[in-house]
C-alpha cells in the first residue's frame, strides 16, 4: 500500500470516528435544546398567563367590592371600565392558552375554568348592572355572597392549573438533567475510543514508512558537504511516495555534483580574472608621475617581465615619421649588457619588424639552440617561448615588447600581456604629450623674457625719440622766430639777404629731417608691432589653448600656469597698443571722424559694460543725465567711448568700497573757457566721472596726465597697469576739442571732469588726426567702442546658428607663413576644430601647393614674408581664373594704415591682425566656409 493511501486510510478512519461523535453531541444537544424550549417556552409562559388571569381575576373582584360600598358615582363608573377592560383582557388570555395547551389535563383544567369563570362573569354582569341602577349595598348582599362562592372556585381552578404546569416544568427539567448526564457520558466514552482508534491508526502509519525514512536518513547523514564532488545515493525499493522521494534525491545529487564542477570551474575563472586584474592595477598605478618615456619604458618592462614569467625582454619605442621611422630600444630585463637584442630595426626588419608592420602579437614555441642565450650566475640556458607583441594607439603602432621565458607561456599570462598593452599605447602618448608640453612650456618662457627685455628696450627708444621730437619742436620753434627776425632784416638791409637765405636752407633741411624723424619713428613703431606680435601670436594662442579645462590634457596647476601665460601675453599686449596709441597721437598719425551720435544711449552703454564689474567688486554704479543735454552730439564716437572706458576702467580699480557715479550734464560754456578755447562748437557737454577711492595728492595730480606715471609707486605695485590711461584721455580729448580735469583729496576719492564739443563742423583747422580706420581698429582692440563688444550683428548671429553643423569638420586650409611658431599654434588649433592642415613658408611654396591640385578650402596669407611676400602671392592667385571665389584671409602684425585695403586689393577676401584672437579668426573662417 502506498504512503498516500497509509495516510488517507488512517486519517479517513479519524475522520470518520469524528464525525460520529459530532453526530451524536449534536443530536444529544438538539434534545437538551428541545426541552429547554418546552420548559422556557411552553410551561413558563403557560404559567405567567395564568397568574396574569388570577391578577387581573383579583383586580376586577376588588372593583366590584369597591363600587359596590365606597365609590361615588364617578369613582363607580371609573371601577366599572375597569372591570370591563380586565373582562376582555382576561377573555384574550383564555383564548391564547386553549390554543397552546398540548396536554390532555391542562386542557380539562382551562375549560373548567372557563365555564366557572362565565358563571362567575354571570353574576358580576348583574351586580354591576345593579350598581348601575343605584341599588344599595345591602340589596346587593345576596349576589355578592354567590359572587364570592364562585370566586372561590375559579382561584381553586386557576390554582389547580398552574400548579399542573409547574408540575410539568419540573419534570421536563429532571429529563434534561438526565440527558446532559447520559450526553457526558457518551462523550467520555466516545473521545477515550477515537484517541484508541486514532493511536492505533498513527502507530500503523508511522512504523510502515519510518524504515524507509531511517535509509533515506541514513544517506542524508552520509554526505559530505564540503566536498559535494561525490554524493551517496538511496536506494529506491518502493514505488511509493518514499520511493520518489529517493529518485528525486538522486537525481539532485546529480545536479549538486554537476553545479559543483561547474563552480570550480567559475572560481579558477574569478581566481584568473583577479590574478589579471591585481597585476594590471599595479602597472597603471607605476603609470602615474612618470614624465619621461625612458623612465616608463624602463619600469615596464622591469615590472610586466616578473608577472610574465619572463626571464628576458627588451621595450622599444618609435622614434621619426615616414622613411625616417624606426623602433629604439629604451630598455631591457636581465639583459647581457650591450648584446641584449638589437637596439633599434625598422617596419618589417626581422620577426619584430614584420609584428610592427602587421600590428599583430606573435608567438614563437619552436626556438633553434642557437638562439639567444638566456644568462645567469650559474650558466646560460635557451628559452622555451617567446612573445613578441606590438603596443598600438589610434590605430599605429607607437611600441614593440618582446618577452622570452624558460616556460611556455600560458593563456592567462597572454590574456594579462595584451590588457596591459591595451593602455599601454595610450600612457606613451600622455607621457610624450606632456614632454612636448613641457618644451613648450620652456620655449614659451623663453620667449616672454626676451619679450620683456624688446620691451624694456622699446619703452627706452620711445622715450629717446619723445625727447628728440620735443627737441626738434623747439628747434622749429626757434627757426620760425629766426625766419621772422630774417624778413624784418631783409626790409631794412640787403646786406643781409644772403645770411638769411642761408638759414632758410637750413631750417628746410630741419624740416626735411623732422618729417624724416616721424617716418622713422612710425615705420620703427610698425615694425617693432610686427617683430612683438608675432611670437606673442603664439603664445596668446597656444597659451589659450592649454588652459581650455574641456580640451587641455594638463593638470590644474599647469592650466593655471597657462592661464598666467595668456593673462601676461594680454597685458603685453594692452601696453603695446597703448603705447602705439599715444605715439600715433605725438606724431600726428591719427585722424578723427566727426560724425553723429545718440547720447540717449550712453546711461544703457555704460551700464551694460560696467554692471558686472560694480557687482564684482559690491560697489554701487550710479548714472545720471540731465534733461537738457541734446540727444544728437558730433564728434568721434570711437574716441569719446574710449576716454570714458578709461575713466571707468581707473575709477574702479582705484575704488574698494562705496560707489562710482557718472553725471552727464550741459556744460557751461563761461566755465569750459577757462580750460579750453570754445571757438566753433555748437554746444557743449560736461561728464563727471566720480568715486571713493583712495584719491590723488595735489601735488599728483598733474604727473597722472603724464605718460608712464601713477599717483606713487606703492600705488603701481598694488594695482599694477602702464601708467597710459590717463594721458591717452587727455591727447584724445584734446583732438576731439575738448578737455579733461582732476579734482581729487587723496584718501577721499576722486572726480574727472571731462568738457566735450558738438562739433558739426569737425575741426577746420586740424589738417592730421587720428585715423578710424579698420586696420587701426583691429590692430588696437582696446580702442574699439566698448558699446560693440556685447552685440554681435546679425551675420555673427547666423554664424553661431550655423555653427552647430561643424563648417570646420572636412575641410582642408592652407596656412602661408613664414614663423614656424604661427605654424605650430595655428595647426594646433585649427586641427581641434576637425580641418586638414596645409602649411607653406612663403609664396612659392603656396603657389606649388595650389598648382597640385589639393583640395583648399582656404588660405590664411601672413604678409611679411622672405623671397614672395603676401601681397604678390595673393595677386598671383587671383590672376588664375580657378582661384577667383577661393577665400584668402590675411594675417599680418604690422597692421598700418592702409595695409586693409592693400591687402584687399591684392586680391584678400578677409583681413584679421596679430596676435590673433581664436575666437575672432574661428568666426572669419566660419563665415566663409559657410558662404
Amino acid at each position: 500500500m502506498g504512503f498516500k493511501k497509509k495516510q488517507m486510510l488512517g486519517f479517513g478512519l479519524i475522520l470518520l470516528f469524528l464525525a460520529i461523535l459530532l453526530s451524536f453531541m449534536m443530536f444529544t444537544l438538539n434534545n437538551l435544546k428541545s426541552s429547554m424550549t418546552e420548559i422556557v417556552e411552553n410551561r413558563y409562559e403557560k404559567v405567567q398567563a395564568s397568574m396574569e388571569i388570577r391578577q387581573l381575576f383579583s383586580r376586577s373582584d376588588r372593583e366590584i367590592l369597591f363600587a359596590a360600598n365606597d365609590a361615588n358615582k364617578e369613582e363607580r363608573a371609573e371601577s366599572l371600565e375597569i372591570i370591563n377592560e380586565n373582562h376582555s383582557l382576561i377573555e384574550s388570555k383564555i383564548a391564547g392558552l386553549s390554543g397552546s395547551l398540548n396536554k390532555a389535563k391542562a386542557k380539562q383544567l382551562l375549560k373548567e375554568f372557563e365555564t366557572q369563570y362565565a358563571s362567575y362573569s354571570i353574576t358580576e354582569a348583574e351586580i354591576i348592572q345593579k350598581i348601575k341602577s343605584g341599588n344599595s349595598s345591602d340589596n346587593l348582599s345576596s349576589l355578592m355572597d354567590d359572587q364570592r362562592e364562585k370566586r372561590t372556585k375559579v382561584i381553586s381552578t386557576m390554582d389547580e392549573f398552574k400548579d399542573y404546569q409547574e408540575g410539568v416544568m419540573k419534570d421536563t427539567l429532571s429529563n434534561s438533567k438526565q440527558t446532559y448526564e447520559d450526553m457526558i457520558g457518551f462523550v467520555i466514552f466516545a473521545v477515550i475510543l477515537s484517541i484508541l482508534v486514532i493511536s492505533v491508526t498513527v502507530v500503523w502509519m508511522i512504523r510502515s514508512t519510518s524504515k524507509d525514512l531511517q535509509s533515506i536518513t541514513k544517506v542524508i547523514k552520509n554526505i559530505d558537504f564540503k566536498n559535494l564532488s561525490v554524493i551517496p545515493r538511496i536506494p529506491v525499493r518502493t514505488t511509493d511516495e518514499i520511493g520518489d522521494i529517493a529518485k528525486s534525491f538522486n537525481e539532485m545529487a546529480d545536479s549538486l555534483e554537476i553545479y559543483n564542477q561547474k563552480e570550480k570551474d567559475f572560481t579558477e575563472k574569478i581566481s584568473e580574472q583577479n590574478w589579471i586584474q591585481t597585476r594590471v592595477a599595479d602597472i597603471a598605478t607605476m603609470y602615474q608621475r612618470i614624465v619621461d618615456v625612458e623612465v616608463l619604458a624602463d619600469r615596464f618592462i622591469t615590472r610586466l617581465a616578473p608577472m610574465m614569467g619572463a626571464s628576458i625582454g627588451a621595450f622599444y619605442v618609435k622614434r621619426g615619421e615616414g622613411v625616417d621611422m624606426r623602433f629604439v630600444k629604451l630598455a631591457s630585463f636581465a639583459g647581457d649588457g650591450e648584446d641584449s637584442g638589437r637596439r633599434e630595426f625598422r617596419l618589417g626588419e626581422g620577426l619584430i619588424g614584420q609584428c610592427a608592420l602587421e600590428k599583430k602579437s606573435k608567438i614563437i614555441e619552436d626556438i633553434p639552440e642557437d638562439f639567444q642565450l638566456v644568462t645567469t650566475g650559474l650558466g646560460e640556458v635557451n628559452p622555451k617561448s617567446i612573445v613578441i607583441a606590438p603596443v598600438v594607439f589610434e590605430d599605429e603602432v607607437v611600441a614593440m615588447v618582446e618577452l622570452a621565458s624558460l616556460e611556455a607561456f600560458t593563456k592567462l599570462q597572454k590574456t594579462f600581456l595584451s590588457q596591459v598593452l591595451d593602455t599601454l599605447g595610450i600612457t606613451i602618448n600622455n607621457v610624450e604629450g606632456r614632454m612636448e608640453i613641457e618644451r613648450l612650456l620652456k620655449e614659451s618662457q623663453a620667449q616672454t623674457e626676451e619679450l620683456q627685455a624688446q620691451s624694456e628696450e622699446l619703452q627706452s627708444q620711445s622715450e629717446e625719440m619723445q625727447a628728440q621730437s620735443e627737441e626738434l619742436q623747439t628747434q622749429a620753434e626757434e627757426l620760425r622766430m629766426i625766419n621772422e627776425q630774417l624778413e624784418e632784416r631783409n626790409r631794412e638791409t640787403e646786406e643781409k639777404s644772403k645770411e638769411l637765405q642761408v638759414a632758410k636752407l637750413n631750417l628746410e633741411k630741419q624740416a626735411e629731417e623732422l618729417k624724416l624723424s616721424s617716418k622713422y619713428k612710425s615705420e620703427f613703431m610698425a615694425n617693432m608691432s610686427h617683430e612683438l606680435r608675432t611670437p606673442l601670436n603664439s603664445i596668446l594662442i597656444l597659451s589659450e589653448m592649454l588652459s581650455d579645462p574641456n580640451d587641455s590634457k594638463l593638470n590644474e596647476e599647469q592650466q593655471e600656469f597657462a592661464r598666467v601665460i595668456n593673462s601676461s601675453g594680454q597685458d603685453l599686449l594692452t601696453l603695446i597698443n597703448d603705447i602705439l596709441d599715444l605715439s600715433k597721437v605725438e606724431v600726428g598719425k591719427l585722424e578723427v571722424v566727426f560724425d553723429e551720435m545718440n547720447l540717449s544711449e550712453l546711461p544703457d552703454l555704460l551700464h551694460r559694460n560696467f554692471d558686472h564689474v560694480a557687482k564684482k567688486k559690491n560697489i554701487d554704479f550710479i548714472i545720471e543725465k540731465s534733461k537738457n543735454v541734446p540727444d544728437i552730439f558730433f564728434t568721434d564716437e570711437q574716441r569719446f567711448q574710449q576716454i570714458l572706458k578709461n575713466l571707468l576702467s581707473n575709477a574702479f580699480k582705484f575704488t574698494e568700497k562705496g560707489s562710482v557715479s557718472v553725471q552727464i550734464k550741459k556744460a557751461d560754456e563761461e566755465n569750459v573757457a577757462q580750460w579750453i578755447q570754445t571757438k566753433g562748437a555748437s554746444n557743449w557737454v560736461e561728464i563727471k566721472v566720480t568715486d571713493t577711492g583712495i584719491g590723488i595728492s595735489k601735488d599728483k595730480q598733474k604727473l597722472i596726465f603724464e605718460a608712464f606715471q601713477q599717483g606713487d609707486g606703492a600705488t603701481m605695485r598694488k594695482y599694477g597697469g602702464t601708467g597710459l590711461g590717463l594721458s591717452i584721455c587727455r591727447e584724445f580729448a584734446k583732438l576731439l576739442g575738448g578737455w579733461v580735469i582732476v579734482d581729487s583729496e587723496e584718501g577721499q576719492g576722486s572726480t574727472f571732469t571731462f568738457f566735450i564739443p558738438s562739433m558739426p563742423e569737425g575741426f577746420k583747422n586740424v589738417d592730421e588726426a587720428i585715423a578710424a580706420s579698420p586696420e587701426v581698429a583691429a590692430a588696437n582692440h582696446d580702442a574699439a567702442p566698448f558699446g560693440d563688444q556685447g552685440e554681435p550683428d546679425a551675420g555673427m548671429m547666423d554664424e553661431e546658428d550655423r555653427d552647430k553643423a561643424k563648417p570646420f569638420c572636412n575641410k582642408t586650409v592652407l596656412v602661408v607663413d613664414d614663423d614656424h611658431r604661427n605654424i605650430f599654434a595655428l595647426k594646433n588649433a585649427l586641427k581641434h576644430e576637425g580641418m586638414e592642415i596645409l602649411t607653406a613658408e612663403n609664396g612659392f611654396e603656396c603657389l606649388e601647393l595650389l598648382e597640385k591640385g589639393n583640395n583648399i578650402d582656404v588660405i590664411l596669407m601672413d604678409i611679411m614674408m622672405p623671397g614672395m611676400d603676401g601681397y604678390e602671392t595673393m595677386t598671383r592667385i587671383r590672376e588664375q581664373s580657378k582661384f577667383e571665389d577661393l577665400p584668402i584671409i590675411a594675417l599680418t602684425a604690422k597692421a598700418m594704415k592702409g595695409d586693409r585695403e592693400k591687402c584687399l586689393k591684392a586680391g584678400a577676401s578677409d583681413y584679421v591682425s596679430k596676435p590673433l584672437k581664436l575666437d575672432q579668426l574661428l568666426s572669419v573662417l566660419r563665415v566663409w566656409l559657410t558662404n
